[in-house]
């Protein structure tokens, strides 16, 4: 999930009176000892022990001798997942599936292969951003009626809008995340003796805990843009209010507005603390997602640092080390930095690039919960598609953060990065990702940080 612009309705829709935080807390996810199957990677199963059921399989055509690409900017443990769905694919429908890999920011690698005479069939783009370009740039296909009848029937209206453009729906929602979530190393807390924060002070005061105790706080991925673009958001979400996040999102307040101001400044209190930091501002600029999270959970009693923060999906890198999820690894909402705690949503749409029955096949496929129930029970996915079963869900944890996301509908705000030009919001070494980079580096230069969000969000955005 990139860690992933066009307006959304539901984004301006005044009734809304809740964030995903109150479901989660219906749901149960805020018991913070919750143990499950714990590895991420067991078959979820019923009480009787068998195999979770997954209801009427969804009708796909026979595509005999058929070859189709997918691309995505998956790797590792999440691309192997993903492979799986569609070895499935495969299996029902007699095609020949091959994963590309893909680059960010993938608008860039799309249009080098679009240009070569070559597309993929398919593309999972995340980002709101690279759909709106792609459709702009006329790459996609609307996306067909056996498609479309799977998006009526298992997705809420918010979902479905995210993927259309102009009032056509072209994209499908395969994946989503919960990406206020921090993840914490419970034996690091109990030698500690920090209990999860639940206000942004209340962090602060933790993390100097912590850090007085040996270990660093807070594993930063400073290495990846993306994730520095998260915290900022849940930060400004939380602190400026769902309005004034509607309005820089696109781009119509600036980022040199005192909102921003006080959310950099807000931010630089955790950031510009060398102690709170794992290895340092020098070491978290070195630090890829990943290791941000496999660090926090290796090292025994000496682990290199006590917290992680991103979404639902971290539970796939855990599972790449010895911590359990539900025992080991525990998850606290991110703390209120203002009146309400924040919960900022993310995903990745599956588009077709060809006009062609395999491609149509897929996505319906991929809106369906056939597919998403084969990634879910590996862990670390999580899926906005209401017809996936919960018991498809490795442990309480990740369940829980599901039932959540389905219980809250169309109350969510979506990820502030991936709803802008890619140019400035998903881009590595360019825009939002670099300027918050340099701050990270350099967290007391708040003025010189707006002023070079502000510049880039406005050639970004043409205004």
């Amino acid at each position: 999930m990139r860690r992933h612009g066009t307006s959304r309705t539901k984004n301006r829709r005044s009734s809304r009176r809740a964030y995903i935080l109150a479901a989660l807390a219906a749901a149960g996810v805020l018991t913070l000892s919750a143990c499950g199957d714990g590895d991420g990677k067991k078959e979820a199963t019923s009480p009787g022990g068998e195999a979770a059921p997954t209801g009427q399989r969804v009708q796909l055509p026979q595509l005999n001798g058929e070859k189709l690409e997918v691309a995505a900017v998956w790797t590792g443990p999440e691309q192997a997942n993903f492979t799986k769905v569609l070895k499935e694919f495969e299996k029902r429908t007699g095609a020949t599936v091959t994963f590309v890999p893909a680059q960010d920011p993938i608008v860039t690698f799309l249009g080098t292969k679009i240009a070569g005479g070559q597309p993929p069939d398919v593309a999972l783009l995340p980002q709101v951003g690279a759909l709106v370009s792609a459709v702009q740039n006329k790459w996609v296909q609307p996306v067909g009626p056996e498609a479309q009848a799977q998006l009526d029937q298992n997705y809420s209206g918010g979902w479905k809008t995210l993927g259309a453009v102009g009032g056509t729906q072209y994209g499908v929602y395969y994946k989503a995340a919960n990406k206020s979530l921090i993840w914490y190393n419970a034996k690091a807390f109990e030698a500690a003796g920090v209990q999860p924060p639940k206000t942004w002070k209340d962090l602060l005061t933790a993390a100097d805990t912590l850090s007085a105790s040996g270990t660093p706080a807070v594993s930063v991925a400073g290495a990846d843009g993306w994730t520095l673009t998260d915290w900022f958001e849940n930060v400004y979400l939380s602190q400026a209010g769902p309005q004034k996040y509607d309005q820089l999102s696109k781009h119509q307040i600036k980022w040199t507005d005192d909102s921003v101001k006080q959310a950099l400044t807000t931010l630089g209190e955790l950031f510009g603390r060398k102690d709170f930091l794992a290895g340092g501002p020098s070491g978290a600029l070195a630090t890829e997602f990943p290791k941000s999270v496999t660090q926090t959970f290796t090292g025994g009693d000496r682990p290199a640092a006590a917290m992680v923060f991103e979404g639902d999906f971290v539970a796939v890198n855990i599972a790449q080390t010895e911590a359990k999820v539900g025992k080991d690894a525990l998850v606290f909402p991110f703390p209120a930095v203002g009146d309400k705690a924040p919960v900022v949503s993310g995903g990745d749409v599956a588009v077709a690039l060809k006009a062609s029955k395999g491609a149509q096949a897929l996505l319906t496929f991929l809106a369906s919960a056939d597919a998403a129930e084969i990634q879910a029970r590996e862990g670390g996915f999580i899926s906005p598609n209401k017809a996936v079963d919960p018991k498809a869900y490795p442990n309480d944890i990740q369940r829980n953060i599901a039932k959540a996301l389905i219980a809250a509908g169309d109350d969510f705000r979506f990820d502030m990065s991936d709803q802008a030009p890619a140019a400035f919001g998903g881009t590595p070494g360019a825009g939002e990702w670099k300027a918050l980079q340099d701050f990270l580096a350099n967290p007391s230069d708040v003025a010189g940080t707006q002023a070079r969000l502000e510049a880039d969000a406005a050639k970004a955005f043409g205004n």
